[in-house]
Protein backbone atom coordinates (compact mmCIF):
# COMPACT_ATOMS: atom_id res chain seq x y z
CA UNK A 1 0.00 0.00 0.00
CA UNK A 2 1.53 3.46 -0.98
CA UNK A 3 0.28 6.34 0.64
CA UNK A 4 1.23 9.93 -1.23
CA UNK A 5 0.91 13.28 1.22
CA UNK A 6 1.01 16.45 -0.65
CA UNK A 7 3.82 19.02 0.40
CA UNK A 8 3.21 22.71 0.07
CA UNK A 9 5.77 23.62 -2.62
CA UNK A 10 6.53 27.19 -1.71
CA UNK A 11 6.05 27.82 1.74
CA UNK A 12 5.27 31.68 3.52
CA UNK A 13 7.59 33.50 5.41
CA UNK A 14 7.17 33.56 8.96
CA UNK A 15 4.65 36.50 9.83
CA UNK A 16 6.06 39.07 12.49
CA UNK A 17 3.94 39.64 15.23
CA UNK A 18 2.93 43.13 13.52
CA UNK A 19 1.38 41.03 10.98
CA UNK A 20 0.04 38.71 13.00
CA UNK A 21 -1.70 41.41 15.18
CA UNK A 22 -3.27 43.29 11.84
CA UNK A 23 -4.43 39.52 10.44
CA UNK A 24 -6.41 39.38 13.74
CA UNK A 25 -7.68 42.64 13.87
CA UNK A 26 -9.05 42.58 10.38
CA UNK A 27 -10.73 38.91 11.33
CA UNK A 28 -12.10 40.45 14.49
CA UNK A 29 -13.71 43.47 12.51
CA UNK A 30 -15.45 41.08 9.99
CA UNK A 31 -16.77 39.15 12.66
CA UNK A 32 -17.99 41.73 14.90
CA UNK A 33 -19.32 43.26 11.80
CA UNK A 34 -21.40 39.84 10.89
CA UNK A 35 -21.28 37.90 13.93
CA UNK A 36 -23.42 35.03 12.53
CA UNK A 37 -20.03 34.65 10.09
CA UNK A 38 -18.57 32.71 13.23
CA UNK A 39 -20.93 30.26 13.56
CA UNK A 40 -18.89 27.41 11.40
CA UNK A 41 -18.60 23.71 10.95
CA UNK A 42 -15.61 22.11 9.42
CA UNK A 43 -15.40 18.68 7.85
CA UNK A 44 -12.22 16.15 7.69
CA UNK A 45 -12.74 12.89 6.11
CA UNK A 46 -11.15 10.06 7.25
CA UNK A 47 -10.79 6.45 5.27
CA UNK A 48 -9.22 3.23 6.40
CA UNK A 49 -8.86 0.22 4.07
CA UNK A 50 -6.49 -2.47 3.95
CA UNK A 51 -4.36 -2.57 7.12
CA UNK A 52 -5.05 0.01 9.94
CA UNK A 53 -3.67 3.29 8.01
CA UNK A 54 -6.24 6.05 7.81
CA UNK A 55 -5.81 9.04 5.54
CA UNK A 56 -7.59 11.91 6.81
CA UNK A 57 -8.49 14.81 4.79
CA UNK A 58 -9.84 18.50 5.25
CA UNK A 59 -9.44 21.09 2.34
CA UNK A 60 -5.94 21.39 0.92
CA UNK A 61 -4.12 19.09 3.42
CA UNK A 62 -4.49 15.51 4.27
CA UNK A 63 -2.55 13.60 7.31
CA UNK A 64 -1.55 9.87 7.62
CA UNK A 65 -2.34 8.17 11.15
CA UNK A 66 -1.39 4.22 11.74
CA UNK A 67 -0.88 1.92 14.72
CA UNK A 68 2.39 0.00 14.95
CA UNK A 69 3.01 -2.99 14.48
CA UNK A 70 2.55 -4.09 18.18
CA UNK A 71 -1.18 -3.13 17.28
CA UNK A 72 -1.59 -4.70 13.89
CA UNK A 73 -0.16 -1.51 12.37
CA UNK A 74 2.75 -0.93 9.91
CA UNK A 75 3.71 2.63 11.22
CA UNK A 76 2.73 4.63 8.28
CA UNK A 77 2.49 7.78 10.12
CA UNK A 78 1.71 8.38 14.01
CA UNK A 79 -1.46 7.26 16.29
CA UNK A 80 -4.30 9.20 16.45
CA UNK A 81 -3.74 9.89 19.83
CA UNK A 82 -0.37 11.46 19.04
CA UNK A 83 -2.91 13.88 16.62
CA UNK A 84 -5.37 14.67 19.33
CA UNK A 85 -2.51 15.38 22.14
CA UNK A 86 -0.93 17.57 18.75
CA UNK A 87 -3.98 19.15 18.37
CA UNK A 88 -3.97 20.15 22.12
CA UNK A 89 -0.35 21.37 22.12
CA UNK A 90 -0.44 23.09 18.97
CA UNK A 91 -4.19 25.09 19.46
CA UNK A 92 -2.78 26.08 23.07
CA UNK A 93 0.54 27.59 22.21
CA UNK A 94 -0.69 29.13 18.70
CA UNK A 95 -3.53 30.82 21.02
CA UNK A 96 -0.87 31.97 23.22
CA UNK A 97 1.57 33.44 21.08
CA UNK A 98 -1.56 35.31 18.90
CA UNK A 99 -3.08 36.67 21.60
CA UNK A 100 0.29 38.02 22.80
CA UNK A 101 1.40 39.42 19.37
CA UNK A 102 -2.65 41.04 19.29
CA UNK A 103 -1.91 42.61 22.64
CA UNK A 104 1.63 43.81 21.82
CA UNK A 105 2.93 41.43 24.53
CA UNK A 106 6.68 40.02 23.93
CA UNK A 107 6.13 36.22 23.54
CA UNK A 108 9.20 34.57 22.19
CA UNK A 109 8.55 31.08 22.39
CA UNK A 110 5.59 29.03 24.06
CA UNK A 111 6.65 25.56 24.51
CA UNK A 112 3.99 22.63 25.60
CA UNK A 113 3.80 19.32 27.25
CA UNK A 114 1.16 17.16 26.77
CA UNK A 115 0.96 14.30 28.88
CA UNK A 116 -2.32 11.45 28.87
CA UNK A 117 -2.41 8.66 31.07
CA UNK A 118 -4.94 5.99 29.84
CA UNK A 119 -5.92 2.43 30.44
CA UNK A 120 -4.46 0.30 27.64
CA UNK A 121 -6.62 -2.39 28.71
CA UNK A 122 -9.78 -0.95 28.68
CA UNK A 123 -9.24 0.04 24.71
CA UNK A 124 -10.01 -3.61 24.14
CA UNK A 125 -12.92 -3.74 26.16
CA UNK A 126 -11.44 -5.76 29.03
CA UNK A 127 -12.13 -4.78 32.24
CA UNK A 128 -14.59 -2.76 33.90
CA UNK A 129 -12.78 0.91 33.28
CA UNK A 130 -13.46 3.02 30.96
CA UNK A 131 -11.26 3.79 27.75
CA UNK A 132 -10.97 7.66 28.41
CA UNK A 133 -7.88 9.09 29.28
CA UNK A 134 -7.50 9.26 33.20
CA UNK A 135 -5.84 12.19 33.07
CA UNK A 136 -4.26 14.85 30.78
CA UNK A 137 -1.30 17.29 32.02
CA UNK A 138 -0.36 20.10 30.14
CA UNK A 139 2.79 22.24 30.89
CA UNK A 140 3.70 25.38 29.70
CA UNK A 141 6.54 27.28 29.64
CA UNK A 142 6.81 31.18 27.75
CA UNK A 143 10.10 32.69 26.90
CA UNK A 144 9.13 36.18 27.89
CA UNK A 145 10.51 39.35 29.65
CA UNK A 146 6.93 40.25 30.39
CA UNK A 147 5.59 40.33 34.19
CA UNK A 148 4.83 36.86 35.18
CA UNK A 149 1.60 38.37 36.62
CA UNK A 150 1.03 39.36 32.68
CA UNK A 151 1.91 36.18 31.40
CA UNK A 152 -0.39 34.30 34.20
CA UNK A 153 -3.01 36.41 32.75
CA UNK A 154 -2.75 36.33 29.21
CA UNK A 155 -2.45 32.42 29.85
CA UNK A 156 -5.79 32.29 31.98
CA UNK A 157 -7.84 34.12 29.20
CA UNK A 158 -5.93 32.20 26.49
CA UNK A 159 -7.58 29.09 28.14
CA UNK A 160 -10.75 29.89 28.71
CA UNK A 161 -11.51 30.33 25.03
CA UNK A 162 -9.27 27.70 23.45
CA UNK A 163 -11.21 25.69 21.19
CA UNK A 164 -9.11 22.08 21.78
CA UNK A 165 -8.21 22.80 25.15
CA UNK A 166 -12.19 23.21 25.66
CA UNK A 167 -13.18 20.11 24.14
CA UNK A 168 -10.84 18.19 26.35
CA UNK A 169 -11.50 19.77 29.17
CA UNK A 170 -15.70 20.20 29.03
CA UNK A 171 -17.77 17.82 27.99
CA UNK A 172 -19.89 18.82 24.59
CA UNK A 173 -22.82 16.46 22.33
CA UNK A 174 -21.69 13.97 20.28
CA UNK A 175 -23.56 12.76 17.37
CA UNK A 176 -23.19 9.81 15.56
CA UNK A 177 -24.93 8.27 12.07
CA UNK A 178 -24.00 5.00 10.70
CA UNK A 179 -24.07 3.97 7.34
CA UNK A 180 -23.47 0.43 5.68
CA UNK A 181 -22.82 -0.25 2.17
CA UNK A 182 -23.41 -4.30 1.45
Amino acid sequence: MTISIPILSTPRAIATDPEIRSAQTRVIDRLSADPKAAKVTIAMTGRVAEGLACVVRQGKFSAVMDMGPAMGGAALGPSPGFFARAAIAGCVSIAIKMTAAREGLNVRAVDVTVETDFDDLAIFGLGTRNAAPTETRISLALDSPEPEPVLEDLTARVLACDPWFLALRDKQRVVTSIAITA
